[in-house]
């Protein structure tokens, strides 16, 4: 599932293919991936020019004139593939969802295996009020040790499920958020009031460590991850136990071991991540 890092490359590959053109028409090929009725998501970004390429979150967000903003939720499987020509679909699109047809010719396509993806064309008031509920950038100055503590003392959650919780930080998932569990030394099952200050500033820093490297290295393709240019991120091999359950960890011998709770796997080692 495409988090914080694979968003925020794919922003940074659509910025040079579509910042500045005008769009001329929306095919909405999946209905289900919309939002909102289809006549008004049309209306809305018919004739509307790119202004910005943003991240929010897991969010790919493309500010249009008029005040209007495309937001898309990449969901377990989405892609945005920007083409050159007005083709059915980029060469790597196997299941386009939406098709944003450009002015002078070339297309974006949201493209959505298993389409729990979204996409959306919002004002921005009303983008303004979706964004305040998430909580703060993990890469932004307003993310701090401190806050992170203090956040953590009021929760009777496990670690790893306050982790997920996007109104606590935006963008981290379960990938990353098992590997800065690791990196801090943290038992995804410790509950998230028991977090010492120095175990939160550890967590901090791996946080900030994962995510950049991540981002560095294009994301992480376990399986259908592409950046905008159809390639697949290089981060899977560095990952140090997210499904290595059964391996040996690098760090200290021990056999990666895997739970499930909250509906979702974890893995951890027990000889770095001891359960307090």
């Amino acid at each position: 599932m495409p988090e914080l890092p694979e968003a925020e490359t794919i922003v940074r590959g659509l910025r040079p293919a579509i910042l500045g053109r005008t769009i001329r028409a929306t095919e909405v090929i999946h209905a289900d991936v919309l939002r909102q009725p289809r006549r008004r998501f049309a209306d809305r970004v018919r004739g509307r020019t790119v202004l910005g390429v943003e991240r929010r979150g897991k969010n790919v967000i493309i500010r249009l004139d008029e005040d209007r903003v495309v937001a898309v939720n990449l969901g377990m499987t989405g892609r945005l593939l920007p083409s050159l020509d007005d083709g059915p679909a980029p060469p790597d699109s196997s299941h386009p969802a939406v098709r944003f047809r450009f002015q002078g010719g070339g297309a974006l396509v949201f493209d959505d295996t298993r389409r729990f993806g979204t996409v959306e064309c919002l004002t921005g008031g009303e983008w303004h009020l979706r964004s305040e509920w998430m909580g703060p950038e993990p890469l932004g100055p307003s993310f701090t040790a401190e806050g992170l503590h203090a956040s953590l003392a009021a929760s009777r959650s496990p670690i790893r499920s306050w982790l997920l919780d996007q109104r606590k930080v935006a963008g981290v998932g379960n990938i990353y958020a098992n590997e800065a569990l690791h990196l801090a030394g943290i038992h995804p099952e410790q509950q998230a009031r028991t977090v010492d200050r120095k175990g939160a500033q550890a967590l901090h820093r791996g946080i900030r460590r994962v995510l950049q490297a991540a981002i560095d290295a294009g994301g992480t393709t376990l399986r259908d991850y592409r950046t905008a240019e159809g390639e697949p991120g290089r981060y899977a091999p560095r990952l140090l136990v997210y499904g290595r359950d059964g391996e040996p960890c690098g760090r200290c011998g021990s056999e990666v071991r895997r739970i499930v709770f909250g509906g979702r796997s974890a893995f951890f080692c027990p000889g770095c991540q001891p359960l307090d």
